[in-house]
């Protein structure tokens, strides 16, 4: 039961720190303006707005019984109730009119009603056709007084300043709040947008914390981490570099020692294993290579596949080339991807479908072959590094394994995700997402 209404609450509540801060600031102030304008309009206004009609419907009946009795001298009471009670009263030996419909959401009319019910009297009164008067009707006789009664005689000036009074300050306190929840706001989104473009491998110019003492600290650890990461990423390129020049030395002067062996089987054969070990150095130095130093860029993704395609000059690549998509990332990078997808399909397969498609903000882009596949059981393995499928997937010597590695390393870097599936061609679907 508590995890049920717990959820319910998490549903309902709002997602976004501002959103959420916002509530605990406004829903206090709504209450306690709320409770207080209940307090007053219940115990106050309306109890004073009753005591105010009940007076006027008793001063009505009065006047009523006043002129009944036959000793009064009709015209002064009428006289005499002007001039001290700012009534208006004239006699019509007139039919009374039809009530109207009751606007029971009129406190005023409400009032007014019940009191003169209260009093036995035969009525129709009209408080919205006069701004400041009321029409009120009494039956008499063959006809009716007609009473034009001041409206500040039945309810308070009061209540609109105090309503005003109430939500002014409620709305100017609500809006400070909102300035300032944005101001302290402001540094976590742009932390979140630095972490963001940081994780996707774009360049983050220097991160100056600002806001709160807790969050200028989040942001001075996010830079700390920030420029270690970097300076290890630059002593594993320049290692890597090292070790290139290192071990190419060596081969060459295998390859040159080779050239001079009189027997030629051995020596095609060493250098067979030399060539694969030379390989092999190259696509693992391009797979560790760091992707820092690309510039993130704003480019067409269909000008670049429809690019890519065209340098393999194959008639079995089919594109279904669609309108402009815009990309913002890291352009040499993608076209590494779609390289080593497209290679890695030529391999294994005779005929290609290549096609594109914009959803939910992701750039959709799938490749599918009618060659063997790859069983659904290493779905997952063929994105290790230097793993192989050697019996499905044609000659072992022929890959180290890395394509596949680099092309998901590329993807996952832009913030995408890459996924495998059987193809309506026969063979293997890549589906490669990457968020707009």
């Amino acid at each position: 039961m508590f995890y049920g209404l717990n959820k319910l609450l998490k549903d309902l509540l709002p997602k976004q720190l501002f959103y959420r801060g916002l509530l605990i600031v406004a829903t206090p102030i709504i209450i306690l303006q709320i409770t207080i304008s209940v307090v007053f309009f219940d115990s106050l206004w309306i109890k004073t707005n009753k005591g105010m009609t009940k007076a006027l419907v008793s001063e009505i009946k009065t006047f009523i019984d006043a002129y009944d009795n036959d000793e009064t001298n009709k015209d002064f009471v009428i006289i005499l109730f002007k001039e001290h009670l700012s009534f208006n009263i004239k006699y019509e030996q007139k039919v009374l009119p039809k009530k109207l419909d009751e606007r029971w959401y009129s406190p005023i009319d409400r009032s007014l009603r019940r009191e003169l019910k209260s009093k036995n009297l035969n009525f129709w009164f009209d408080t919205t056709t006069y701004k400041n008067l009321i029409d009120l009707k009494i039956k008499y006789k063959d006809g009716y007084f007609q009473f034009f009664i001041p409206k500040e005689r039945l309810t308070s000036s009061s209540a609109r300043l105090f309503g005003l009074w109430i939500t002014v300050p409620a709305i100017l306190m609500i809006t400070i709040a909102i300035i300032f929840l944005k101001n302290q706001t402001r540094p976590i989104i742009k932390l979140a947008e630095a972490s963001e473009r940081f994780g996707r491998g774009e360049q983050v110019e220097e991160f100056r914390p600002s806001g709160a003492l807790e969050i200028r600290k989040a942001g001075y650890e996010f830079d700390r981490m920030r420029k270690r990461i970097l300076r290890h990423l630059n002593q594993r390129s320049e290692m890597l570099s090292g070790i290139s020049h290192d071990l190419r030395t060596p081969l060459t002067r295998i390859k040159l020692q080779l050239a001079m062996i009189k027997d030629k089987e051995i020596s095609k054969k060493l250098s067979s294993d030399v060539d694969e070990m030379e390989k092999m150095l190259n696509e693992y130095l391009q797979f560790s290579s760091s992707s820092f130093s690309d510039k993130t860029e704003k480019f067409d993704i269909t000008d670049l596949i429809s690019s890519t395609i065209e340098k393999y000059e194959s008639t079995n690549i089919i594109f279904d080339k669609m309108k402009e998509m815009l990309f913002v990332g890291r352009k040499n990078l993608i076209q590494r991807c779609l390289n080593n997808l497209i290679d890695n399909s030529l391999k294994y397969a005779k005929k290609i479908k290549i096609k594109q498609d914009y959803i939910k903000k992701n750039i959709i882009i799938t490749i599918e072959d009618d060659g063997p596949g790859i069983p659904v059981s290493e779905y997952e393995n063929v994105f290790k590094p230097f793993y192989k499928i050697d019996k499905s997937r044609g000659d072992s010597k022929s890959s180290v394994g890395l394509g596949l590695s680099i092309s998901s390393d590329i993807v996952r870097s832009h913030g995408g995700k890459i996924e495998l599936a059987d193809s309506e061609l026969g063979g293997l679907k890549v589906k490669v997402s990457l968020p707009v």
